[in-house]
């Protein structure tokens, strides 16, 4: 996998500093509360897995697959949820866990969907901010890293289902998805 890589943009030591940094502002901010972590599968899986040991007080999890991308190197521009969820989120703060924030519209349409069921109150933590490519107006309220406009793979991102197991942040080269 390390030969399909043009570089890697973010090694797995820094990757779990950030992560550890995280847990720690979340259970500052949610102190004396229990929160609704919402896991965005499938990428954000090995994120979120390492974020929950990190926090420091008492969460609930919950998992909802969305994607806009399917096989593609880039966002269809069209938000699929794939599967609901099983707990009711009305009164219940919420944090919305995604591996990355790209064009913006998966978290976007989540969101507005999230809102109009009631939560006390909802926030978006993602590991990877990609601003250059934003399409909506969404940010992250707990970001890891802000990323250049490249395609990347690992630490749960994929191409085409590859790559998710990569342990560091890599870009990938060109010649590997312009098949």
């Amino acid at each position: 996998m390390r030969n399909d890589m043009k570089t890697i943009l973010i090694d797995r030591e820094a990757i779990k500093k950030r992560v550890s940094e995280l847990g720690k502002e979340i259970a500052r901010d949610y102190q004396g509360e229990t929160p609704l972590l919402i896991c965005i599968l499938k990428g954000s899986i090995v994120f979120y897995a390492d974020l929950v040991r990190e926090i420091d007080i008492p969460v609930h999890f919950e998992f909802m697959t969305a994607s806009s991308y399917g096989s593609a190197t880039v966002s269809s521009g069209v938000v699929k949820i794939v599967s609901e969820l099983d707990n009711k989120i009305a009164g219940r703060h919420v944090i919305l866990v995604e591996d990355i924030v790209d064009s913006g519209r998966t978290i976007a349409y989540i969101k507005n969907d999230m809102l109009t069921k009631g939560v006390k109150s909802l926030k978006v933590c993602a590991l990877l901010d990609k601003p250059d490519r934003r399409v909506t107006d969404v940010k992250a309220d707990y970001c890891g890293f802000v990323i250049p406009d490249e395609f990347v793979v690992g630490y749960g991102l994929d191409y085409d289902q590859k790559y998710r197991n990569f342990p560091d942040i890599g870009i990938l080269k060109p010649e590997v998805y312009q098949k």
